[in-house]
């Protein structure tokens, strides 16, 4: 079971990374967060039936995991990063061209369920089917959601042009 865990973890980590990093701001939250999704992973893993796909599984309980960070942060009155903080923290992380700043700029500005939305489509390109089952959304609710937040984005972008 052990060595098994840890292939499973070997296979997934930097993919379920990256899923929460999106939506959340800070690299040591992201690193919480995927902490406590491995060990939700290990206390469940007998309960996983394979009637889903193991990546939609694992995708949704990290899913769920970092809403119920986010919603955790509201409460406690963490404000969003400011601009000029976002723009600094994006720096680190991204090369920091223009139009790049800005797509992260105007999908840190979505609402969670859209942004969730939006990156397991643009960057992890997964199917409206399979997204459907980590987010225990109907695929009709999420592609209306996705169109919603690229219009957010490309108004967000087109403005900024100005």
């Amino acid at each position: 079971m052990n060595r098994g865990f840890e292939l499973l973890m070997e296979e997934y980590q930097e993919r379920l990374y990256w899923l929460i990093r999106r939506m959340v701001e800070n690299h040591d939250d992201a690193n919480d967060v995927l902490q406590n999704t491995f060990i939700k992973v290990f206390k469940n893993i007998q309960k996983f039936k394979e009637d889903s796909k193991l990546y939609t599984w694992l995708y949704r309980i990290a899913s769920n995991e970092t809403f119920t960070f986010l919603q955790k942060q509201k409460k406690l009155g963490f404000s969003e990063l400011s601009e000029d903080q976002f723009h600094q923290t994006a720096a680190e992380y991204f090369d920091p061209n223009e139009i790049q700043l800005k797509l992260v700029s105007a999908i840190a500005r979505l609402p969670d369920k859209q942004k969730a939305v939006f990156n397991l489509r643009y960057f992890d390109e997964l199917s409206y089917q399979d997204m459907s089952e980590i987010l225990n959304t109907s695929v009709g609710a999420l592609k209306a959601s996705y169109h919603h937040a690229v219009k957010k984005i490309e108004s967000f972008i087109h403005e900024g042009a100005k």
